[in-house]
């Protein structure tokens, strides 16, 4: 059975920070790419950032220089550092294994981890 869990969510004031975390099990962690995605009341959800089998990187322009997506495959967990946080950076947060050949999703979403940020 395959599990995502996300975790590490809050209420923070803008340009505070946080530090998101995803549990994978069920799935070959090291060789699974990883992303973050948030959505947003009324909004899609949106990719944030992606991290290769190897670490390579890639962000939304929205959150460039401010995000960090790193993993560790010893404990088979993705993080993702947010730093000077901004309002619009409010959402629900969600991890999953990305195709490498499609670019989409593997698995169903989770429950996600909620961001808040105050103005």
């Amino acid at each position: 059975q395959v599990q995502l869990v996300e975790s590490g969510g809050g209420l923070v004031q803008t340009g505070g920070s946080l530090r998101l975390s995803c549990a994978a099990s069920g799935i070959f962690f090291s060789s699974s790419a990883m992303a973050w995605y948030r959505q947003a009341p009324g909004k899609r959800r949106e990719l944030v950032a992606r991290v290769s089998t190897r670490g390579a990187t890639n962000y939304a322009d929205s959150v460039k220089d401010r995000f960090t997506i790193s993993r560790d495959n010893a404990k088979n967990t993705v993080y993702l550092q947010m730093n000077r946080l901004k309002p619009e950076d409010t959402a629900t947060y969600y991890c999953n294994v990305v195709s490498t050949v499609t670019g989409n999703s593997v698995y169903s979403w989770a429950q996600g981890t909620q961001v808040t940020v105050s103005s």
